[in-house]
């Protein structure tokens, strides 16, 4: 086993053993970590926000109960989001919402504009691989980090489809390997990657356009 994945399984032991022995910070604090990325995966499978705060809800009752058969032949978050999508496909065929499978398991067949390649670094850049590459001309450093432009990066990842949404949030915003993501929404890293490039697009697009002031 790789260090870092040691490390990992062995935090997560640490963080299951405190869970079970009724640590109340221990779970305040995992609840903090990954309760806004739940949400925002249950809110491929469901049809509102509302629905996805009560399946996460759900989710989190779920954990707590089925500790014991947690075995840690996944990470405890991919373990974790495997309740939760089990969670939100029940709820949201219960509400009669049509699940939109086609674009996290076939997202090639859902069209949208091509987006040049020469505007991500590549896959083996050593630093930032598949991120967006450098504007032609960048702005001063202090308005790319300003609060508002913040907010508009925030506000366009919300307004993407469900499931880039989450692909992107639990890649660029959590952090998360692709991996685990391909794990935890159980989808293939081809798609993975697609849904991920189109949500990247959107998102720098959209930052753009505000950046160079031509919003309406």
């Amino acid at each position: 086993m790789e260090a870092g994945a040691a490390t990992a399984a062995h935090d997560d032991a640490r963080v299951v053993a405190a869970l079970r022995a009724g640590d109340e910070a221990a779970f305040r604090m995992l609840v903090a970590e990954l309760h806004s990325s739940l949400v925002r995966v249950a809110s491929i499978y469901v049809p509102s926000r509302a629905v996805a705060e009560e399946v996460v809800q759900e989710t989190w009752v779920g954990v707590l109960r089925g500790l014991d058969r947690f075995e840690g032949r996944s990470s405890l978050k991919t373990w974790i989001l495997r309740i939760l999508t089990n969670t939100a496909k029940t709820r949201g065929r219960r509400e009669g919402r049509t699940i939109p499978f086609s674009s996290l398991q076939s997202p090639g067949t859902v069209p949208e504009p091509a987006v040049d390649a020469d505007r991500f670094r590549p896959d083996d850049d050593p630093r930032w691989p598949g991120h967006w590459a450098a504007a032609p001309e960048e702005l001063p450093e202090d308005r790319l980090v300003a609060a508002e432009t913040r907010a508009r990066l925030e506000a366009a990842i919300a307004d993407l489809p469900a499931s880039q949404r989450a692909v992107i949030t639990l890649r660029d915003v959590q952090g998360w390997t692709s991996e685990e993501v391909c794990n935890a929404l159980d989808v293939t890293e081809t798609n993975q990657r697609v849904l991920l490039h189109r949500a990247r697009s959107k998102v720098r697009a959209a930052l753009e356009h505000y950046l160079r002031g031509d919003e309406e």
